[in-house]
């Protein structure tokens, strides 16, 4: 997980249990804050104890505009392979219950993985739900305050956060926000974009999805927030990063990518990212 910049966090307290960890946190923000946060392999539940930060905000940078921040509210949670990038005026301390709870244990306590729709997304970053609240309060009384059999009611507490969840996200009406793309067309835009191969046309996606081009551009606008153009780029340029991390050369993956040359594959990735595709993975050779 990336830190916030421009602040000082200590851990006050801390149990850790066979399927989650739970921490009692201080963060110290004394100036305006900005940074990324991702667990690749758990989930994460932030409770506030004491007042957020002015205008505390947060962006999935992989899935909407950078302009597109919602609300962090009193409770938030971050599913694994999500990346949240998060900002607040900063100016004051901060004290938060942290829970990771492994993906693995939730899996088994829910018998499914969750489904992450951009509207449930959404609707995470401020969870109103008064149980988990109740629940995440409890677990944070027993972080400080340890007492008997503390591991076996803390693996207690997380299984009943974790049921809530389930129940909170299926509540969420996944019907299309009004003018927006319904969830199974955003769908199979993602599996195609998914594909390595050229990138696909509008009238390709719009008969993928059934619709006039015109209904599609709306639509993905209102549902994602940025235009289908720059989605459909960033994910090329996704794509790119991965495959530079590999031993291809640059002109395999520029011709997998659809490019037509690797002169125009590298003046788009420049274009995109500042830097040429093998700047980029002699950075990644020399960080990893």
């Amino acid at each position: 997980m990336q830190r916030p910049e421009n602040g000082l966090m200590t851990v006050e307290a801390e149990l850790r249990v066979p399927a989650a960890t739970a921490q009692v946190v201080h963060y110290l923000f004394v100036e305006p804050i900005a940074g990324a946060l991702r667990e690749d392999d758990d989930y994460r539940l932030d409770l506030c104890l004491t007042p957020r930060p002015r205008n505390a905000r947060a962006c999935y940078s992989d899935r909407w505009a950078p302009h597109h921040f919602e609300r962090l509210g009193a409770v938030w949670f971050l599913p694994p392979g999500e990346t949240l990038q998060a900002c607040s005026d900063g100016g004051r301390p901060q004290r938060s219950l942290v829970c990771r709870v492994h993906a693995e244990q939730m899996r088994a306590w829910l018998q499914h993985d969750l489904e992450w729709t951009d509207r449930r997304l959404a609707a995470v970053l401020d969870i109103p739900d008064a149980n988990i609240r109740g629940l995440l309060l409890r677990l944070a009384e027993e972080v400080r305050h340890p007492g008997f059999a503390s591991e076996v009611l803390v693996e207690l507490i997380c299984a009943q956060i974790a049921i809530e969840l389930g129940r909170y996200c299926a509540a969420v009406n996944e019907g299309p926000a009004t003018g927006g793309l319904a969830p199974w067309r955003l769908r199979l835009i993602d599996e195609r974009l998914r594909e390595v191969q050229s990138a696909p046309t509008l009238a390709e996606l719009a008969d993928l999805c059934k619709l006039s081009v015109r209904q599609l551009t709306r639509g993905f606008r209102t549902s994602r927030g940025r235009s289908i153009g720059d989605h459909v780029a960033q994910s090329r340029l996704e794509h790119a990063k991965r495959l530079l991390s590999s031993d291809q050369s640059v002109k395999a993956i520029a011709y997998s990518l659809g490019f037509s040359s690797p002169s125009s594959f590298s003046y788009a990735f420049r274009r995109l990212l500042g830097e040429t595709p093998r700047e980029f993975r002699q950075r990644v050779l020399r960080a990893g």
